[in-house]
């Protein structure tokens, strides 16, 4: 992750924005981002690994769709040359013109309406949405060199892929348009005017609605912990009840074990180099979250 000073730097030589303040988001495992305030305004900076710099730009391209369905979410800022994103040495950063309103909060159960409502009106806008840079849904390498750093993990890898591969061939599925990541913080709503809305289309990709609904299950702390989440987004969503019921489990056990494979990947990269023990710390307990996630699903 780069340091403030690198990021100021990125700010002022690609986009003319001189800070008075940085703050960093907390948020989901594809990306890292910051609320940035320049003046009066406010700014979201996003910064993605170089692989998911088209999925950046497509799903910055998807919050433009969303704006013209009637949906807040953030605009993206053009840089000096009129590009949507900028390489830097640690990535590829994307700003955007925030959308208003505080973080949703992933605990509390009005909170959990509007972010199942807001999850399921985007993936009901982004039918049909096409983008070059949109990403196709894929399983996992479980014969990927990295997870042979703990013994447990190669197996519990290969169990969510078994169960996850068995689901797309037995059973019919909605596909669309997904976010992939889609952490409470990357949600709003506006208190002035109840109006909820989204930052951006995260990075986006096509795959089985419904990994997008796991993905924020696990953010809200389990099925038990996310009936409110749930129960909003069928309400809006273009996904029923019985096909809930049947692939979520399984969704949410192929979610923890993508992020117990991001986790492992991190850590191997982590070890090439030089001066990255919080790297390491980090990484080490997203993988023990996946761990003991994992655990409680049988996996």
């Amino acid at each position: 992750m780069p340091d403030h000073d690198l990021l100021r730097a990125a700010l002022r030589e690609n986009w003319h924005l001189v800070p008075t303040a940085i703050t960093n988001r907390r948020g989901g495992i594809l990306s890292r981002s910051w609320d940035v305030t320049v003046g009066q305004m406010r700014y979201v900076a996003r910064l993605v690994r170089p692989a998911e710099r088209q999925a950046l730009e497509a799903g910055l391209g998807a919050a433009g769709r969303l704006r013209a369905c009637g949906i807040a979410a953030g605009e993206s800022v053009r840089t000096l040359s009129g590009a949507l994103t900028v390489g830097i040495p640690v990535g590829a950063l994307a700003v955007l013109r925030r959308a208003p309103g505080r973080a949703l909060a992933g605990g509390d159960p009005v909170d959990q309406q509007w972010w199942g409502d807001r999850l399921g009106a985007v993936h009901r806008a982004l039918q049909g949405y096409v983008h070059p840079g949109l990403c196709r849904w894929n399983m996992l390498d479980a014969d990927a060199a990295h997870l042979s750093g703990e013994p447990w993990l190669r197996l519990a890898v290969t169990e969510a892929v078994t169960a996850a591969t068995r689901l797309t061939v037995t059973d019919r599925l909605t596909y669309g348009v997904l976010h992939r990541d889609p952490a409470p913080e990357e949600f709003v709503v506006d208190p002035d005017t109840g109006r909820a809305g989204v930052l951006d289309g995260g990075a986006s990709g096509t795959g089985p609605l419904v990994y997008d609904v796991a993905a924020a299950v696990a953010y809200a702390g389990g099925p038990d912990a996310a009936v409110e989440l749930v129960d909003g987004y069928l309400a809006a969503a273009p996904v029923h009840s019985d096909e809930m019921d049947a692939t979520l489990p399984v969704l949410l056990r192929f979610r923890w074990a993508a992020q117990a494979d991001w986790s492992a990947r991190r850590l191997a990269e982590c070890a090439q180099a030089p001066a990255a023990a919080g790297c390491r710390a980090g990484a080490g307990e997203a993988l023990d979250r996946a761990r003991a996630a994992l655990r409680s699903l049988g996996g």
